[in-house]
Formats: C-alpha cells, sequence, structure tokens
C-alpha cells in the first residue's frame, strides 16, 4: 500500500466520527492515534522485554529513562502491559490513559502537545473511544511493512486532509517532498564528495520545520551517499501539534528530540548558541510578525549583536526576518550552506533605503548569495504562485565569488496525475538532476523554446549589478516675478531652492558614475536641474523575470489583416446561413 493509500485507509476513521464531531476535528483525533500506533508498532518486538526489566528495577533507586532505552532499542520506551488492541471494552478510557503514561518521558510530552487526555475523554463520551483504539489496533504500521520514509509520506497526506477538512493552510506545515528534494539536492551537491568521505558528521537545521520534512528528507539523501555519515538534526516549530509529529518522527529514527525546539524562532530562538554546516527552511509565504514586533525590533536595535540589525521588511511579510536568521546560524570557522524556499517578494519589495533593500544589500555586499532558482508555478498545497529557492553560503569557490547565478527552471515539470489541493505540477528526478546540474556548471546555458527560440536558462551576474542608486532630481523654485528663489542665509546662502512640486528620482545603476549619468540622461533634457547629493541612496533589488525575458516580434500587420478578413468573412457566412 503506497503512502496516498495508506494515508486515506487510515482517514476512513472518519467515517466512525461522523455526526459526533465536526469534520474541522477529525484531525485532532486521527493524528495523535496515528503517531500512538506507530509508536506502538516500532516497540512491539521489544515490549515484553521493557515490561520484565522495568519491574525488575521498579524497587531500585534506578532512573528508568537511563536503562530502559537500551532494552527498547528506542530513544523511547513504554512500561506497559496495554497496547489499543487489548484496552478491554469497560475501561477502555482509564487503561488508554495508563497506556499512555507509561510512555517514556520524551514520548509522552508528544501527547500533551496533543492534548490527548481530552481528545480521548470526548470519545469515551460520545461512545466511540473503544471502536477508535480498534480501529487503529487494526493498521500495520510496522517499520517492517511501513518505512519511515513512507509513515512520513503518509503523515503529509493526513496533514492535507486534516487541512483540507479544516479550510487550513496546509502548505504552512509540510513542503512537497520533490521541492524538498530539489533543495536538498542543491544545497548539498557542493559537497557531494565531502559527504561520501569516512568520519563524516553533520548538522542540519529547520527553524520552521513543520512536521520534520526537511529534516527527514536531508538525512535520507545524506545517507544514500553515505550510510555511515552521522547526522544530527535541529529545528524549531510554532505548531504544538505539527511538532508533535516532527518529535515523534526523529524519536523514531533514534535522534535526539531535545533538538526539536517548540516555540516562535522569530520572538524566541531557542537554539541561539549553535551553528549549523547546512540549512534548509520553508518559512510561511507572506505572513505577518505583528505579533512579535516589541522582540523584532528589540533585537533590530541591537545591530551586529542580533540577528536583525541590517533591517526590517515591512510588518505583512516576514520571510527576510527568516533568511537573516538563517545567515546567523552559519558557522564561522567552517563551511556552512543555506537553502531556503520564498516567493518572490523578497526579491524586488521595497525602494532604495528600504528595510528589504537595505537586507538584500547586506546579502549581496557580503556575498552570500549564490543562486537563486525559479520553480514552476502550481508546485505547492496551498497556493500557485511564483516561488524561489534561494540558495547561499560563507564559503563560495573563488570562481563564484562576486557572483549570482539565476536559473529558471519554470519549465522543468510534469503534470501530476491527480492535483493535491492547488499543487497541479511536480518535479521529476531527471528536472531536479537538470536544475542540479545548471548549478554546478560556471556558465550560462540556454535552450529551445517551443518556437525553437533560443532563450536563457541560466545566467550569471556579477552582485553588483544588482545595486543601484536613487538620486533626487531638483528643479529651481521660481518667484513670481519670473526669477530663481535663493537662500538668503546658511550654508545655502546664494544657491536656487528647489521646487518640491517638480522634484523627480532617477536610479542609476551601482557600476555607472552618477554625474557622468545625470549629463547624459537629465540635462539634455532639463538644463536647469541638480542633484542633491545629500538624498542619494542605495538599493538593492533582482528582477528575476527581467533577465529572462526574451522579445517576440509581433507578426507583420499584413498577416493579421489577413487573418481578420478571413474570420469577417466566416462570420458573415454563418450569419446569412441563420437567416438574419
Amino acid at each position: 500500500m503506497d503512502q496516498k493509500n495508506l494515508g486515506s485507509h487510515i482517514w476512513n476513521v472518519a467515517e466512525l466520527l461522523r455526526g459526533n464531531f465536526k469534520q474541522s476535528e477529525y484531525g485532532t483525533i486521527i493524528l495523535p492515534f496515528t503517531v500512538l500506533r506507530r509508536l506502538e508498532c516500532v516497540l512491539e518486538p521489544t515490549r515484553n522485554a521493557v515490561v520484565e526489566r522495568a519491574e525488575q528495577i521498579a524497587s531500585m533507586d534506578v532512573d528508568p529513562a537511563q536503562v530502559l532505552p537500551s532494552v527498547s532499542g528506542h530513544k523511547f520506551y513504554n512500561t506497559s502491559r496495554y497496547n489499543l488492541g487489548n484496552l478491554g471494552v469497560a475501561d477502555t478510557l482509564s487503561n488508554l490513559i495508563d497506556y499512555v503514561a507509561s510512555f517514556s518521558p520524551n514520548a509522552r510530552k508528544v501527547f500533551e502537545q496533543f492534548g490527548f487526555e481530552n481528545i480521548v475523554q470526548k470519545l469515551h463520551d460520545d461512545k466511540l473511544l473503544y471502536q477508535v483504539c480498534n480501529y487503529f489496533a487494526g493498521l500495520d504500521l510496522h517499520p517492517d511493512t511501513v518505512s519511515n520514509h513512507e509513515m512520513g509520506l503518509a503523515f503529509e497526506h493526513l496533514i492535507r486532509m486534516f487541512a483540507e477538512s479544516a479550510n487550513d493552510t496546509a502548505g504552512e506545515h509540510y513542503t512537497p517532498r520533490d521541492v524538498v528534494r530539489l533543495a536538498t539536492t542543491l544545497v548539498f551537491s557542493h559537497d557531494a564528495d565531502a559527504l561520501r568521505g569516512d568520519g563524516v558528521i553533520r548538522s542540519i537545521y529547520d527553524p520552521a520545520c513543520g512536521t520534520g520534512g526537511f529534516l527527514s528528507s536531508g538525512i535520507e539523501q545524506i545517507h544514500e551517499w553515505n550510510p555511515d555519515a552521522s547526522v544530527v538534526p535541529f529545528g524549531q516549530e510554532l505548531n504544538d501539534k505539527t511538532h508533535a509529529i516532527a518529535v515523534a518522527d526523529m524519536m523514531i529514527k533514534g535522534y535526539n528530540t531535545e533538538n526539536i525546539k517548540l516555540g516562535n524562532t522569530l520572538s524566541d530562538d531557542q537554539l541561539y548558541t549553535e551553528r549549523f554546516d547546512y540549512c534548509l527552511a520553508n518559512p510561511p509565504f507572506g505572513v505577518d510578525w505583528k505579533k512579535v514586533r516589541d522582540d523584532v525590533q528589540r533585537e533590530h536595535k541591537q545591530g551586529d549583536k542580533g540577528r536583525f540589525g541590517p533591517g526590517l521588511p515591512r510588518v505583512s511579510d516576514g520571510s527576510l526576518l527568516f533568511l537573516m536568521h538563517l545567515l546567523s546560524k552559519m558557522k564561522t570557522d567552517a563551511p556552512s550552506r543555506i537553502g531556503i524556499v520564498l516567493n518572490g517578494s523578497p526579491l524586488f519589495t521595497g525602494n532604495a533605503g528600504s528595510g528589504e533593500s537595505e537586507i538584500r544589500r547586506w546579502v549581496l555586499e557580503n556575498d552570500w548569495l549564490e543562486a537563486i532558482v525559479a520553480l514552476p508555478t502550481d508546485m505547492f498545497y496551498n497556493t500557485g504562485i511564483a516561488t524561489y529557492i534561494w540558495l547561499l553560503t560563507n564559503r563560495k569557490d573563488d570562481e563564484r565569488k562576486g557572483k549570482l547565478k539565476l536559473i529558471d527552471a519554470t519549465h522543468l515539470w510534469q503534470k501530476m496525475r491527480k492535483s493535491l489541493g492547488s499543487k497541479r505540477r511536480e518535479m521529476s528526478e531527471e528536472h531536479i538532476a537538470e536544475v542540479a546540474r545548471l548549478f554546478a556548471d560556471n556558465r550560462e546555458a540556454h535552450r529551445a523554446d517551443d518556437d525553437g527560440a533560443e532563450v536563457p536558462v541560466s545566467r550569471i551576474f556579477n552582485s553588483t549589478e544588482f545595486g543601484y542608486r536613487t538620486i533626487t532630481v531638483e528643479r529651481p523654485l521660481m518667484g513670481e516675478d519670473g526669477e530663481i528663489e535663493r537662500y538668503t542665509s546658511g550654508t545655502k546662502k546664494g544657491q536656487p531652492k528647489p521646487d518640491t512640486k517638480l522634484r523627480d528620482t532617477e536610479d542609476v545603476p551601482l557600476d555607472e558614475d552618477v554625474d557622468e549619468y545625470f549629463e547624459r540622461e537629465v540635462k539634455p533634457h532639463v538644463p536647469d536641474a541638480w542633484i542633491d547629493h545629500d538624498k542619494t541612496k542605495v538599493g538593492y533589488e533582482i528582477p528575476f523575470n527581467r533577465h529572462f525575458y526574451v522579445f517576440k516580434p509581433p507578426r507583420p500587420l499584413e498577416e493579421i489583416d489577413a487573418e481578420l478578413k478571413e474570420v469577417t468573412v466566416k462570420i458573415v457566412e454563418m450569419i446569412r446561413e441563420m437567416g438574419v
């Protein structure tokens, strides 16, 4: 059974809930019970041994958490003789609560975040608890039957079903696996040879980890290249229920779940002292940061001592806050690489001097941004908008220093057999490999479009090409007598006063001389104009689409005119046949 059918099969328990619960509540029941059954199946081979050992040390001054994981063979354990299949009809509620309370503290915390006791109490009151427990007891979720990867995909399907039934935003909780695979491939590919070596230890971090998809897929990919590599995952997640799934997933895979934090990354970085080899993130698109405004502004005022010193984006979109946060997580004594999924807004929103522009300026002038990849539209579950993967590093190769590569991958997709929410397109392994090849190649590339014309797919620029100066062009204020009004005192005494109604601005490329531009582009049209250099501001923007636009001349007028005449004749004939 594939993950989609497995997810649908699990979701069928909703038939038992219908009438007693709202559709929006189904997921709050199905998700924790799925986690419980998965943990139960994982622990089944050593369950009796753990119970026996727990009974042996019960009278001793021994911490079970120091002894029982080695018996269970996992980072967690359960000391109860109950399971979902033997809770009994009469005492289902009390036995189930006792069963869950017998988990190790790290696993028990997962169910606390789900609010599990309140859930089972409601099921008990509605006389559904035994039936639900019995349903899940019949699901074979043992790792020998359902791999960790397949289980992760099934969880994604369940969360999407939950989000749709609750009219929620599924994309806030997880990223489609093809997008994740592309991002991890691009982030790791530069270190592919090193990752295949001996004694490899790498850390991976996601500050908005959702259910842990980026972390799980990153670990899987590194292990594909080197099964012996040691990978240490770190993450933080705002939503308590998706955090619970991420913790359960990492716990089952044998990782330290203390590294997966619960809380708002922007206002409370709970991994403040940590720095990482790889950072991967898909922060929510266009979500405001009003709730954490005071904390963010306070850290902004700390300048270089805080994460947000370079600038603050508008409150309506916190994407660039996550970008700055990730850059603060780069190591100072070793290479770090970052892959972050963003929408189009961070590329160009904000004029020179704005928070967004200052952040882009900081990133580009520090030469951290290595490449930006434009993805096809309709790739995400909750939106069809244009999206991009930004790739950053603190250790560029010599030939890439001072350069930025733009890759247009919008044509690399295949139609899905069945849409999932707004996701109608997907990238195949071949598409991902092609993007990776374009990224690795230090040359520009082109392709033939549908009309056979050659169009660019990757371009390389100097980072300074995205900078510009916004100059203020002033013109003199004329008095009623037709004479120029001038300052009569101060440092500007004798100089003409500017007419604010005639004030204008010009954007001058950063690598062009301002005065030469002014003499060539402005002076011939307004000879009395001058530049107020005190108002000059430096800005940066990345007009991605402009660099891939290829002009196609319109068809000859004669051809269009002939076609219109032909259509007109046909319309007249149709009208005549209708007897009008």
